[in-house]
């Protein structure tokens, strides 16, 4: 029997989660997805191979390892994936939620055994009991579902209000401005004319025939991550990079609003 069947047909713009199922059913390394971006840019499959959701702790990068460490209590797994960080987290006796807006997304991680994992994108957050969670990871560089300042300084007022007394937030990004590529540089000067920061990025994925819709998506510096964190009960407590690497990990705790 084969239970690696969806009962439902998935909806036609879950394009990252079939992507993702059809990963998990053949372990096909070719499989991947593909991100467009509203300038026209496209990153190729290698760019995001699919093994990456997959991988356990000891394939992990030295931020994802060094970042975990700080979590505690009850854990909010924003953007779950196929689950590896929730099953890292429920192996070590947290208990974890596990949230994604992908219907496929979600069934990958309960058939992998997420114990807890519900279908909710990352604004209907707010719909969480209050003081809930200890701990809400954002791993995957998914900061970027922030999608733009003022979404991330409304959204943070939100998570500060599902998290406990000493709660905090775990999440990755991408530091935009460290690239040499020539497009990448040009896209921000794009996004400055329309008043955006120059990291924030408007994609959508494409797998096969599947196109989902267009989303916008936030990376930011360290000095923007300040002027974001203001105001909203959260403030640095730690950062983790890795010197080569445009990549690091923020570990946020509570403040005083008017910090």
């Amino acid at each position: 029997m084969n239970l690696l069947i969806p009962s439902k047909t998935p909806k036609s713009d879950d394009a990252f989660g079939q992507a993702l199922w059809d990963f998990y059913k053949n372990r096909n390394i070719t499989t991947s997805h593909v991100i467009e971006r509203d300038d026209g840019y496209i990153d190729t499959p290698q760019s995001f191979c699919l093994e990456q959701y997959f991988l356990d702790y000891t394939s992990w990068s030295y931020i994802e390892k060094e970042a975990i460490k700080y979590s505690q209590g009850k854990v909010l797994d924003i953007g779950c994936g196929a689950g590896k960080h929730s099953l890292y987290l429920q192996n070590k006796n947290h208990r974890v939620l596990a949230i994604d807006n992908s219907p496929l997304t979600i069934r990958v991680a309960k058939s992998r055994g997420v114990k807890h994992a519900q279908l909710l994108s990352f604004e209907d957050t707010g719909k969480l009991k209050p003081s809930k969670f200890d701990t809400v990871i954002m791993f995957g560089n998914n900061f970027g579902l922030f999608g733009n300042f003022n979404k991330a300084h409304n959204q943070l007022k939100i998570l500060h209000d599902i998290t406990s007394q000493n709660g905090i937030i775990i999440a990755t990004t991408i530091d935009p401005y460290k690239t040499k590529s020539a497009e990448h540089k040009e896209y921000h000067k794009y996004n400055r004319m329309k008043g955006n920061s120059g990291g924030q990025a408007r994609i959508r994925i494409r797998y096969k025939k599947l196109i989902g819709p267009w989303f916008d998506y936030l990376l930011v510096s360290r000095d923007e991550l300040k002027q974001i964190l203001s105001g909203t009960g959260w403030k640095i407590k730690k950062i983790i990079r890795e010197k080569t690497s445009p990549v690091y990990a923020m570990v946020l705790e509570k403040s005083s609003f008017d910090e």
